[in-house]
């Protein structure tokens, strides 16, 4: 979810840089600016900050798995590369 007070506060600035002559519609002008800001971020594919925060946990475990996997192989190609020679009758 987005949050309003920040989308209130931007539509707010927006409409203080309306020009002088035109400031007598000033609270419908910002009114249409939250309108049309809601409505393009509403558009984009957004999630939330609690939601970003699970799949980076998630990511973050995911890349500590990955890790140790690639030093258990390391461990055992070493071991495979420096084991007892059998004459070559590996298959």
């Amino acid at each position: 979810m987005i949050d309003l007070t920040q989308i209130d506060e931007l539509a707010r600035r927006l409409s203080n840089l309306v020009p002088p002559g035109l400031r007598e519609s000033r609270e419908e002008m910002q009114q249409n600016f939250k309108t049309v800001l809601q409505s393009g971020l509403q558009r984009l594919d957004l999630v939330t900050r609690e939601e970003f925060e699970v799949q980076r946990a998630v990511l973050q475990r995911t890349r500590e798995k990955l890790e140790a996997l690639q030093q258990t192989v390391a461990e055992l190609e070493a071991q495979l590369a420096g084991g007892p020679d059998d004459g070559g009758s590996r298959h």
